[in-house]
C-alpha cells in the first residue's frame, strides 16, 4: 500500500475579467447625452445637476455639457457627515 496521503483540492482556480469599473470622463471634458461618465459599485461618487444614477449606480449625462467634479458633504444614515465627490454637466 501506498503510504502517500490524498492530496486536497485547489479551491482558487477560477479567473473572472476585469469589470471596467471607474472614470471614464474627467473634469473639464465635453459630454453628450446618455455617455457613461463613472462605473462604479455603491455611490462613492454622487450624481449632481445634469446627471442621471442608473440602477448598478454608473452615472450617465443628462444633458449636453461639460463634465465638473466638486467635493460636498453627506450626512450617511448614522447622523455622520462625510465627504463625497459630486459629479456634475454644466
Amino acid at each position: 500500500m501506498s503510504h502517500v496521503k490524498a492530496g486536497g483540492t485547489a479551491k482558487n482556480v477560477h479567473d473572472s475579467p476585469g469589470q471596467r469599473l471607474g472614470v471614464k470622463l474627467f473634469g473639464g471634458q465635453k459630454v453628450k447625452v446618455g455617455q457613461v461618465i463613472v462605473r462604479q459599485v455603491g455611490m462613492s461618487k454622487r450624481g449632481g445637476v445634469g446627471t442621471s444614477v442608473s440602477r448598478n449606480f454608473t452615472i450617465h449625462a443628462a444633458k449636453d455639457g461639460i463634465v465638473t467634479f466638486s467635493s460636498r458633504k453627506i450626512r450617511t444614515f448614522s447622523g455622520r457627515s462625510v465627504r463625497r465627490t459630486e459629479v456634475t454637466v454644466v
